[in-house]
Formats: structure tokens, sequence, C-alpha cells
């Protein structure tokens, strides 16, 4: 095992419990899981925007960060990584988000990878991540994984699994963000579309073809 890796984890839901912290929490699994198949101890936080939001707005009215809201931010600072969920409303993140990040230093997160994640009613708003979170810590110059994951509430339900499965796209994130921080692979993984077993029962396309 090589040393750990420090993640902060920042959750911007509103409700207790909520499927913003769902999410962020099988993110955080995730990425936990695929760093420690490359040899790799994760450390993280998990911060829940909600309990901090009286602080965010003392420090928006004064400019100073109270006790709570300052060791937050300092973890996010000191962090290798960042995994940031938000609720989407009115096709962009919360106010609650944004007020976080506007009491955020300029340069905090500056080239920290970060895995963006949100959650909303319906697929609709599913490219709010690359259209308002992504512009967004790009201009903080940290650096996003090329996947967000987006959960919408039928994700979550019965029949979650018809197409692009959550859980897929969480792999796929946690495995980017893995590469950023430690690069290297874990162990192969057995491919589902190989021509000798796509078809069942060991035959290929040639052996199709030959019949």
């Amino acid at each position: 095992m090589t040393g750990a890796k420090r993640i902060a984890v920042v959750s911007a839901g509103l409700s207790d419990p909520s499927s913003t912290r769902l999410l962020a929490d099988r993110l955080l699994q995730a990425v936990s899981s695929e760093m420690l198949e490359r040899g790799v101890v994760v450390e993280a936080r998990v911060f829940e925007l909600r309990d901090l939001a009286h602080d965010i707005t003392n420090a928006m009215l004064t400019g100073f960060a109270p006790p709570a809201l300052a060791e937050a931010n300092g973890y996010v600072t000191g962090a290798d990584a960042l995994i940031a969920v938000t609720p989407v409303f009115s096709t962009s993140y919360s106010g609650l988000f944004k007020s976080w990040v506007d009491v955020l230093d300029r340069e905090a997160i500056e080239g920290t990878p970060v895995l963006l994640g949100a959650t909303a009613g319906t697929a609709r708003h599913s490219l709010a991540i690359d259209y308002v979170m992504r512009p967004l810590f790009t201009y903080l110059h940290a650096e996003p994984v090329s996947t967000g994951v987006f959960a919408a509430s039928d994700d979550w339900g019965q029949g979650a699994d018809r197409v692009a499965p959550l859980q897929k796209r969480i792999d796929r994130a946690a495995r980017e963000l893995a590469d950023r921080l430690v690069g290297g692979s874990p162990a192969p993984r057995a491919d589902p579309y190989a021509p000798e077993t796509y078809l069942g029962g060991g035959d290929s396309f040639a052996d199709l073809l030959a019949r």
C-alpha cells in the first residue's frame, strides 16, 4: 500500500436523508474501492452543506468563516480530490451550493481533480453538470474528470437499470478520478462484449459464421 489520499466530499442536499447524499456516498464508495485496487487507501470526510447553511450565510455577510465552516473549507483546500454533488433546481445548482462556492477561497481547489454529481426529479436536468457545474469548477481552475454522474428519481427505483445504469456511470467516473490521483490500472475486468463470450455458450462471431 502507498500513502493515503485525502478526498473531500461536499453534498448540498437539503433534506435528511437526501438522494444527493446517497449519490455522494456511492461515489465515494466507488472511488475508495477503485483506489484500493490500485494499492492506495482513501481518507475521506463528507460535509453536508445543510449543516453549514447558517455559517455560509454569516460568512457572506461578514467576510469571515465561523469555525465549523473554516474547518470544512480547510479540509477541502488540503484534499487531494473533491467529490461535489448538488441537487438541481431550475436547471442549475442549488443556491446553497453556489453560496458555499462563493465563500470558498478562490485558489482553494486550483488544480484539484473533481468528480461532479447532481440529482433531480427528472432526467431533463441531466445536462446541468456540463452546462453549469463544469464551467463553474473550470473557472476555479479545478480539474473536473470527464464523466459527471447525474441521478434522477427513476435511477433509484424499480427498472432503474434499463438504460445507462447508474452504477456503471458511477464506476466509470470513479476510475477517471483514480486515474487522476494515482494513475496505473486496477485488475483487468472482463469485457462483457468480447466476441468470444458476448453471444453466450463460448460462441464467437467466427464460430457462427462458420456454421
